[in-house]
C-alpha cells in the first residue's frame, strides 16, 4: 500500500503530517526548556520496552517505586528475560554462533552520571547486562569484549554456564545442515524481498531473529536510565558485535532531554546512531514517536545497497526504535506495521502497537 513518507525529501510540516496519520500529536520539549516543560505527558515512574519485555517494566517500575535508581531498575528487569529460557533473542537460551557459541552483548547508560557501561561477544554469562552495569560502576572503561569481558564477570562473582539450551542447539543444527557458506558474505548486488537467511529460516521452521531487549526508564524525579542487551544476529559470524552494546546506537541517554534504544539490524542503527539522533531529535522540539520515525526516514534513505533493499527501494530488513522523553512521553515506531512495544506508565502494564514507516 506504499509508504507513509514516500518521498525522498519532504519539508518538516509534511513529515509531521504524515506521522501524525499513524500515532496522536504528543507536546513537544524545547531545547530551551526541556528541564521545565508543561505538558499533559505523565511524569515517572514509567517504563518503555520492546515487545518481550512486559516483565522488564513490571519490575522496573516496582523497584523505582520502592526506590531503586532507574539504571538498577531496567537492567533488574531485563534480568528476567535475559534468565528465560524460552526467550531465544537474549541471555540464556539465546540463539547461537554459526560456531554454535551463545554470544551476547549488552550496554547500560545511568542518566544522572551520563556515565556507560557495556559488554561485547561475551560467552558463559547468563546476564550480560549485569555485567555492563559492573563496567559502569566499577571501572573507567566504556566497552569490554570477549575473554576479556568473561573474565571481568568471573572476577565479580558471576557465574560461569553453558547458556546453549537443547532447542536452541537443535535449531542451529538444521541451521548448519542447511547452511549457505554465503549467508554473511554480500557478494552481488541486486533488489531482495527479504532477507534470504530469514526466509531460509521461515522455510525450515526455526526460529532466526535479531534478538534483543531494550528498557528505558524514568523514575518520579525526573531521572532516566536505559539498557539494551541481545545475545545478536542468529547464527551470526563469530565475533559479531550489533548496535546493543555500542552507546548512542543501540541505546542513549541525555537526563536533560530523554532516553532511547533500538531492536533490529544493527548494522543499520549503528551506521545511524540511531538511539543519538532520537534523543537530538527530542531536544529539538519532536515527540518521542516523530523522533523515532525520523531516524527510521534516515535509515531507509542512507541504504543504498540493493541486496538490502526490495522492489520498492524500501529496507527489507527491520529496525524498531523507543523514546522515553524527561517529562514522561514516550514512543515508538518501527520500519514496517505490526510491531508492538510494552509499556507501564505507573498504572500497568501492557503492549500497544508502534507507529511504522512503511506498510507491512
Amino acid at each position: 500500500m506504499g509508504t507513509l513518507l514516500t518521498m525522498s525529501k519532504i519539508n518538516r510540516r509534511a513529515f509531521l503530517a504524515a506521522s501524525a496519520a499513524a500515532v496522536p500529536m504528543l507536546p513537544v520539549i524545547t531545547s530551551s526548556a526541556k528541564a521545565t516543560v508543561k505538558s499533559n505527558a505523565k511524569g515517572g515512574p514509567i517504563a518503555i520496552s520492546s515487545g518481550n519485555g512486559l516483565p522488564a517494566v513490571t519490575k522496573a517500575v516496582e523497584l523505582m517505586r520502592a526506590g531503586s535508581q532507574p539504571t538498577e531498575a531496567v537492567v533488574q528487569g531485563v534480568a528476567i528475560v535475559e534468565s528465560n529460557p524460552n526467550d531465544m533473542s537474549v541471555g540464556y537460551g539465546g540463539l547461537p554462533n554459526e560456531n554454535g557459541i551463545v554470544q551476547l552483548d549488552s550496554s547500560v547508560m545511568d542518566g544522572p552520571t551520563h556515565k556507560a557501561g557495556a559488554v561485547a561477544a561475551i560467552e558463559n554469562i547468563m546476564n550480560p547486562a549485569q555485567v555492563a552495569l559492573k563496567v559502569l560502576r566499577r571501572t573507567d572503561h566504556v566497552l569490554l569484549v570477549g575473554d576479556g569481558a568473561k573474565q571481568f564477570a568471573l572476577a565479580h562473582g558471576f557465574k560461569a554456564e553453558d547458556l546453549l539450551t537443547d532447542k536452541a542447539r537443535k535449531a542451529w543444527l538444521k541451521w548448519k545442515e542447511n547452511l549457505n557458506p554465503n549467508d554473511d558474505w554480500l557478494d552481488h548486488d541486486q533488489h531482495i524481498e527479504k532477507d534470504p537467511r530469514q526466509a531460509r529460516a521461515e522455510q525450515l521452521g526455526i526460529p532466526y531473529h535479531y534478538g534483543t531487549i531494550h528498557c528505558s526508564a524514568l523514575d518520579a524525579n525526573g531521572d532516566l536510565g536505559a539498557c539494551t542487551t541481545t545475545s545478536g544476529l542468529s547464527y551470526k559470524i563469530p565475533g559479531r558485535a550489533g548496535d546493543s552494546p555500542i552507546i548512542g546506537a543501540g541505546m542513549y541517554v541525555q537526563n536533560e532531554v530523554g532516553s532511547a534504544g533500538a531492536t533490529g539490524r544493527g548494522e543499520s542503527l549503528m551506521q545511524s546512531c540511531g538511539s543519538f539522533q532520537i534523543v537530538q531529535h527530542m531536544a529539538n522540539g519532536d515527540d518521542p514517536t516523530q523522533a523515532c520515525l525520523k531516524v527510521l526516514k534516515w535509515i531507509a534513505d542512507h541504504t543504498k545497497r540493493k541486496v538490502l533493499l526490495n522492489s520498492k527501494g524500501q529496507p527489507n530488513f527491520g529496525a524498531t526504535l523507543y523514546a522515553l522523553r524527561k517529562d514522561g512521553a514516550y514512543g515508538c515506531a518501527t520500519m514496517r506495521g505490526g510491531a508492538a512495544f510494552t509499556v507501564h506508565d505507573g498504572t500497568k502494564a501492557r503492549r500497544e502497537r508502534s507507529a511504522f514507516l512503511y506498510e507491512k
